[in-house]
């Protein structure tokens, strides 16, 4: 196992003793500190395991009158395709068994990206699970906003980063919103 590799193994058992059940509802509280565009389409996530839960966020979000999608994994190994999602409308488990939007759903593109993580550092630095999904995804919507959801308990001093890692523009955590300077 590489340091990489290590270094994930930690941050997801770290990451399983952070779990709070008032955690959505607590950040559900900072949707007006986002600053988003007005209208802007929000892709969230719908969390496995012991993510942090960005439902109750997205709704705060919907309710502001932004429009929200979650991820496809069209093709494996590509950048994530964002189909069109309310709360309430159907899904289905894709080939990793992670809840999708159903085919039928409108493709969007987001202007904003609600993205999971391991863990994060004081530059915004994020660590995911290594298939490199949203660092394509990054790469292919230069534009989009990217905020990680995460416990506050999730920060370390330094992520191990690669240079195809893209970093956050935000973090959201139930401490509150923080900004990363100089990301764009």
């Amino acid at each position: 196992m590489d340091a990489k590799q290590k270094f994930r193994a930690q941050a997801r058992a770290r990451r399983a003793t952070l779990t709070r059940v008032d955690f959505a509802e607590r950040i559900a509280r900072f949707a007006a500190d986002l600053a988003l565009a007005r209208g802007a389409v929000v892709a969230g996530y719908d969390p496995i395991r012991d993510e942090a839960d960005p439902r109750a966020l997205m709704s705060a979000l919907a309710a502001q009158g932004h429009a929200l999608a979650l991820p496809s994994v069209a093709t494996p190994r590509a950048a994530l395709l964002f189909r069109s999602w309310k709360l309430g409308d159907a899904l289905a488990p894709n080939a990793y068994g992670i809840a999708e939007p159903l085919p039928e759903a409108r493709a969007v593109i987001p202007d904003v990206v609600l993205v999971p993580l391991l863990a994060f550092d004081p530059q915004g630095h994020r660590l995911g699970y290594g298939g490199g999904y949203y660092d394509r995804t990054f790469a292919s919507l230069p534009q989009a906003r990217r905020i990680g959801i995460a416990y506050a308990g999730q920060e370390v001093e330094n992520v191990p980063r690669e240079l195809h890692d893209h970093r956050l523009d935000m973090i959201v955590t139930e401490n509150g919103v923080r900004h990363f300077a100089g990301v764009r």
